[in-house]
């Protein structure tokens, strides 16, 4: 067998399968601040149709 047949272009496998799963933090940290502004904008809509309704 010639090097090319055993050639891997993304290097070791395992460090690319353990890489992929994994987020980077930023996103993480992100994700979790929109979802949270995200319901603090629909807790305050929901509010404000809530409060429009009774008037």
């Amino acid at each position: 067998m010639s090097d090319s047949e055993n050639y891997d272009p993304l290097g070791s496998s395992k460090h690319y399968e353990a890489q992929e799963r994994k987020f980077p933090r930023g996103i993480v940290i992100r994700l979790i601040a929109y979802l949270v502004a995200g319901h603090v904008v629909a807790a305050f809509l929901y509010l404000l149709f809530e409060v429009a309704g009774k008037g």
